[in-house]
């Protein structure tokens, strides 16, 4: 079917609703009460994401946009998804937005049922492939807490420094004693000599004083 054939019958049903007054539980919209994704058609090559935030955030907030892009070029294919916090931005920006002109191109906006990471990323990490489809602000990841094994090979690691530290303390510990022990006994050393020379020059002078007795 013609992209612009598609255009026009959007148009068309919102225009008859609006005027027979039906309300949102009757609407056609409300097929798609469980998808906040739209498929946005028709783009210039020229429009970048951030472009086509500029335009459609005006009727909620984005929290994923994902731009067909050329895998070898990089170049945009002239289309695109786009993911609202609110689903009911969805009914806004499809009434509203489909069929007008952006750089003088018409395009397409319609709802998405049910929301699938295009074909062309069937390839992708399962990392990037969760990003795509939670949108830009994805889960937080969950903290692996440390297993038993890590814990007992830290504890083990620990011990060993603990060891490690105590050995070197005690040899410090040790090496201060025995320089001690080495300064007493030379302390004790030089007062024994000191107490040896005194004796001997005290029998010194009193083998002269009886040498001069016997005179």
């Amino acid at each position: 079917m013609n992209p612009l054939t598609n255009v026009r019958n959007i148009t068309k049903l919102s225009e008859q609703e609006l005027k027979l007054g039906i309300d949102i539980k009757n609407s056609w919209h409300n097929m798609y009460k469980n998808s906040a994704w739209v498929f946005i058609g028709g783009l210039s090559f020229d429009l970048s994401e951030g472009d086509i935030i500029a335009v459609f955030s005006q009727y909620g907030e984005i929290v994923n946009i994902n731009l067909i892009r050329d895998r070898k070029t990089g170049k945009s294919k002239g289309f695109g998804f786009l993911c609202y916090q609110d689903q009911r931005s969805t009914i806004l920006a499809v009434d509203n937005l489909n069929g007008i002109k952006l750089l003088n191109r018409t395009i397409r906006v319609d709802h998405v049922e049910e929301y699938k990471v295009p074909k062309e990323l069937d390839d992708i990490t399962p990392e990037m492939k969760q990003l795509y489809n939670e949108g830009c602000a994805p889960k937080a990841i969950a903290i692996v807490q440390p297993t038993v094994e890590r814990t007992n090979l830290q504890e083990k690691s620990d011990h060993k420094h603990s060891n490690k530290k105590k050995s070197v303390n005690e040899k410090n510990t040790k090496s201060h004693k025995e320089k001690k022990h080495k300064k007493r006994s030379r302390k004790s050393s030089d007062s024994s000599d000191s107490s040896i020379d005194t004796r001997k020059r005290k029998h010194s002078k009193k083998s002269k004083k009886h040498k001069k007795h016997k005179k």
